[in-house]
């Protein structure tokens, strides 16, 4: 197929090389130009742009892959340039609707993933979710997708939706919290890199073991006294969080064994 790709972040990036090795890169469009051409040059696409504009109208399938807040916006712009070409984006809380008024053959493909430019990931492992307005969309939606992975799933908004804010509280917030965790280290002149055997041995435990049975430590435990002492070690920002997810946790164990 000949793709377009409108977006040039850090999803655009790592899906838009894995599409590469399968089909062929007729455009990159982004709102800024350096972005666009970057990508175009590590896909050797002929064409980068930052006019939105000047969107190509002979492309087979366009992915538009921008923040979930300017799809909308995006879509709007590009509406029936091309009625052939299957359309999609790659949101998962943005429902698949959202470009009912840019294509009549659209959808959604959806990596479950963290991306950051720089960072390698394996692309064949990512699980896809897919969703489109009819039946040959979604055929040639998934067609795509299985140049990117072999685990693709259908979901529906609302599922995708679920999906979402799951990975979010898994991955964001996790994120947020070893953050707090380099900060209260780094008070003590301690680097990150020694919590990660923890970190290691805590996500392989998940290979065999549900979240709530591999909870470990002093709200697992109902250890108040720890507790205490560590709130009373903690002010602002940090404090409430510890006491907001002790308490989140001493309250799942005691409903558990109600």
């Amino acid at each position: 197929m000949n793709i377009a790709i409108i977006g040039a972040g850090n999803v655009a990036w790592h899906l838009t090389k894995a599409l590469y090795t399968r089909h062929r890169i007729v455009q990159v469009f982004s709102r800024s130009l350096d972005n666009a051409q970057a990508l175009a040059e590590a896909v050797q696409c002929p064409a980068a742009t930052d006019n939105i504009g000047s969107i190509v109208s002979d492309a087979d399938a366009y992915i538009i892959m921008v923040k979930d807040d300017a799809i909308a916006e995006v879509a709007a712009q590009l509406a029936h340039i091309n009625d052939s070409a299957i359309w999609m984006h790659t949101s998962g809380s943005c429902g698949c609707n959202a470009l009912s008024n840019t294509a009549t053959s659209y959808g959604v493909l959806y990596p479950l993933q963290t991306f950051s430019r720089n960072a390698t990931i394996d692309t064949s492992e990512i699980p896809l979710f897919v969703e489109a307005n009819t039946v040959d969309a979604l055929s040639r939606i998934s067609e795509i997708a299985r140049c990117i992975s072999s685990h693709i799933y259908p979901a529906d908004s609302d599922t995708r939706r679920q999906l979402h804010i799951a990975a979010v509280f898994a991955c964001n917030f996790a994120n947020g919290l070893w953050r707090i965790a380099d900060d209260i280290l780094a008070q003590s002149d301690l680097p990150f890199s020694i919590l990660m055997p923890l970190l290691k041995a805590s996500i392989a435990k998940l290979d065999h073991m549900r979240p709530s049975e591999a909870q470990t430590g002093p709200a697992a435990r109902g250890d108040m006294r720890i507790i205490d002492s560590h709130l009373s070690a903690l002010t602002g920002e940090q404090h409430e969080i510890y006491k907001l997810l002790s308490d989140s946790i001493l309250n799942h164990n005691k409903q558990k064994h109600e």
